[in-house]
């Protein structure tokens, strides 16, 4: 039963050895049925295994997986191995486990998918070199796209982790101000956003904490898995409100993740080098392991692929990502999320964002419900993402869906 090579080990599972979700993958997430409490669980197939009865393991009838994380990476190991034995067809106590384990699987359509940790701090990045040139081409056409800073280390800045949400969450259109329209007074523009778009990202969820004051050490040790993030954007707020500090409004009304966290563990035969990195990074920055990532995205919008984000094309790795976030001695805490910035690619089709895929509403993308240069009320954002598995198989990170409701009325002035 090996992660990275060979063929992926069978299940007695039904149907798990033909689905994305197979023994190779075993992503963590809460759960609850009608009625009842939420409580941690593991995805095999189209099922939910309910941890803390199979293992039990009270740490996993918790509302959220934090205190599973808090244990560590030998722990993480540990579990992992139990539960891919448990549900392995090909050892010798395949009978006796199945008896065992398989009244504690519940049918997928059966339960209600909740925000899998409580997120503490939440840090978003912006790692792509072809998101943030696109950019810089789109709002300093004169200029290098590019800020001085940007080949030297990931730049990133703190959100809100209070409005991270799980996946099927409705988005509600958020109000802010604008800038001045053409023709008018001078003044801004109170209302709700008209340019709200999205951000196809991969998030990473800490596991072990550290003190204040103290650097991370090695990635693996520190970040459990990955969850695939939707960085929701209200373009024309952002733009009016980010000078001199950055995001705020713009950004801070819903960030959606998916209700699955894949651990590293099922990502091994993923990883890549990276791309190379010009200049070199300083010291601290230095890549020690290929911890580049060969995840295969798909954005759908009302139900049509209108982009595939290659992860693997990102310039900053997430290991480099951890490294900057604590260099200066600001503390990890169980729960913790990152996001790697918008997903992009060289190709058009290859845009994590709608405003790079319609060149900031010049070149609307054409659907069956009509032409989007932004998103209008009612339409529905799914972000899906692939990975190789052991032996040619591919592992899914479950997906990450929204779908935006109309602004709330504007108060009275």
């Amino acid at each position: 039963m090996t992660d990275a090579a060979g063929p992926p080990a069978s299940s007695w599972v039904p149907g798990a050895d033909a689905s994305p979700y197979s023994l190779a993958n075993l992503p963590y997430g809460v759960y609850s049925r009608a009625g009842g409490p939420a409580r941690c669980g593991v995805r095999i197939g189209d099922q939910v295994l309910d941890l803390a009865a199979t293992l039990h393991d009270e740490v996993f009838a918790a509302p959220a997986l934090n205190g599973f994380l808090a244990r560590g990476r030998a722990a993480w190991a540990d579990t992992r191995d139990r539960l891919r034995r448990l549900l392995a067809a090909d050892v010798p106590e395949a009978a006796a486990n199945r008896a065992a384990v398989q009244p504690h699987l519940v049918p997928l359509e059966d339960v209600r998918l909740h925000l899998p940790v409580e997120v503490g701090d939440y840090v978003d990045f912006y790692c792509s070199l072809e998101h943030a040139t696109n950019v810089g081409r789109i709002f300093r056409p004169d200029q290098d796209p590019l800020p001085p800073n940007w080949r030297h280390l990931p730049v990133g800045y703190h959100g809100r982790a209070g409005t991270v949400v799980v996946s099927g969450t409705p988005v509600r259109r958020p109000l802010g101000q604008r800038a001045p329209e053409p023709g008018g007074d001078g003044s801004p523009v109170f209302g709700p956003s008209t340019r709200l778009d999205i951000e196809a990202e991969l998030g990473f969820v800490v596991g072990t904490p550290t003190r204040l004051g103290e650097p991370a050490g090695d990635f693996a040790d520190h970040v459990f898995g990955v969850t695939l993030l939707n960085d929701w954007s209200a373009r024309d707020v952002q733009a009016f409100e980010y000078v001199p500090l950055g995001p705020f409004l713009g950004k801070s009304f819903a960030t959606s993740v998916s209700p699955w966290i894949t651990p590293l563990a099922a990502l091994a035969a993923a990883r890549v080098p990276g791309r190379a990195q010009d200049p070199a990074p300083p010291g601290y920055l230095a890549r020690r392991e290929p911890w580049g990532l060969d995840i295969a995205i798909t954005v759908e919008l009302n139900g049509e692929p209108v982009s595939h984000p290659p992860f693997r094309e990102m310039y900053w790795t997430p290991d480099q990502m951890l490294a900057h976030l604590t260099v200066n001695g600001a503390s990890l805490r169980t729960g913790d999320l990152y996001a790697s910035g918008t997903v992009s690619g060289a190709a058009r089709e290859q845009r994590g964002s709608l405003i790079e895929l319609t060149w900031n509403g010049a070149e609307p993308v054409r659907t069956a419900a009509g032409e989007r240069a932004f998103l209008a009320d009612g339409d529905t954002v799914t972000i899906s993402a692939t990975a190789p598995g052991p032996g040619g198989a591919r592992i899914a990170l479950g997906e990450v869906t929204g779908t935006i409701q109309p602004a709330r009325p504007v108060p009275a002035s």
